[in-house]
């Protein structure tokens, strides 16, 4: 049986070219990048100049990105990082603004870090999943050093105007950081352009492998390590690179193009118009973007509810035919409730969170394979919407 994998927004297929590029770093060029012999200094060459390929995607300096293991890291780094820094400096602000709908890395973080003193505003968004920038501004004290918003939701796709964020935390003198896994390569990000200080990217979400992510952090702004060794990273981050890893991200990113994203919003939008004519779908989060209008939602992202039809039901009907999708985050399901905060936060009852499923894509899904999961969907909600 043919497999059909719509579960992109978790993880994805790691690119032939990826693979390719990073087989030397394994077997030929295995180095230890502190090294300063002829292969150590041949895997430093291959740390920095993916350094450089990733700050270009950035628009940032290439001293300005440190590699860490992933998402997770990087914002767990930009978070208790920042946080130890007032404590340090003995600034007085331990206050943080954020919204409902963040990765449950960022929410658990300030979870923590308020057991530690720390002050957190958890922002409302509206029925898209949208924050309202003047509600950030509204909510920023004397206190306030950080305000952190992801860029492309994880689970409903809404892409948040970082920019108009980003004009509001500088001219407050308040750092401002967003986590871009699921919209690196996918929607514009400039770090400059946005008023970005801090950034979390990482590497499997853009078909590139897992265990490797990084963080920028603009020039002059002071972060206290998470990891203390021997100083790897310009100091901040500590422990042997992974540069098998690392080169795999560079060459995912190098790979990413306008055209995968074209190609991708076509298949959403064929997508979601074919599930919005069955009785009793619901699309969460943003509508598709008119012809020639600015996109709001991800390219990759479709997130549907059912009439009292739960989404592990129907998700499971669709594996029977080789369909894999997913109700939500990944990394939710380690959550012992399993409903989704996110759709929560949307205005969904628990029972409404949980007759819903994401389905999720990629440059390598095709038109046959849309087609395909669209038929097999609507005979699935057949069985129970009447």
């Amino acid at each position: 049986m043919k497999q059909i994998y719509f579960d992109n927004a978790a993880s994805t297929r790691v690119d032939d070219e990826v693979v390719r590029a990073m087989e030397p770093y394994f077997t030929e060029k295995y180095g230890n990048a502190s090294s300063v012999h002829e292969m150590g200094q041949e895997a430093k060459k291959a740390l920095e100049d993916s350094r450089k390929t990733i700050a270009k995607a950035l628009g940032a300096k290439a001293d300005e990105v440190y590699f860490t293991s992933g998402g997770t890291e990087a914002n767990n780094f930009a978070l208790k990082g920042l946080f130890w820094q007032q404590l340090k400096n003995k600034t007085g602000k331990n206050h943080i603004i954020t919204t409902k709908i963040e990765h449950d890395c960022v929410l658990n973080t300030c979870k923590w870090l308020e057991t530690q003193g720390t002050e957190v505003t958890y922002l409302d968004v509206d029925k898209e999943g949208f924050v309202n920038p003047s509600d950030v501004e509204n909510a920023i004290t004397d206190k306030t050093f950080l305000v952190t918003i992801i860029h492309g939701n994880n689970e409903i796709g809404t892409i948040q105007d970082i920019e108009a964020i980003g004009k509001i935390c500088k001219a407050r003198g308040v750092l401002f950081h967003t986590d871009a896994c699921q919209s690196f390569s996918k929607t514009p990000l400039d770090v400059k352009k946005q008023n970005l200080d801090l950034v979390t990217l990482n590497a499997h979400k853009i078909h590139g492998p897992k265990g490797v992510g990084a963080l920028y952090i603009r020039k002059g702004v002071d972060i206290v390590p998470l990891f203390h060794g021997g100083g790897h990273e310009s100091g901040l981050r500590s422990g042997t690179e992974n540069i098998s890893g690392i080169v795999g991200f560079a060459k995912a990113a190098e790979i990413a193009n306008r055209k995968h994203v074209e190609q991708m919003t076509k298949l959403r939008d064929m997508m979601i118009l074919g599930l919005l004519k069955i009785p009793g779908v619901k699309l969460n989060g943003p509508q598709p973007a008119e012809k020639g209008k600015e996109d709001k939602r991800l390219c990759n992202n479709v997130n549907i509810s059912f009439e009292n039809v739960e989404g592990e039901v129907v998700g499971g009907y669709l594996e029977n035919f080789g369909i894999f999708t997913s109700t939500g985050s990944a990394c939710m399901s380690h959550s012992k409730s399993g409903i989704s905060h996110v759709l929560k936060a949307l205005g969904h009852s628990d029972e409404q969170a949980a007759d819903s499923i994401r389905v999720s894509i990629s440059r390598f899904t095709t038109e046959e394979e849309v087609d395909f999961f669209l038929e097999k969907i609507e005979k699935v909600l057949g069985k129970f919407i009447r």
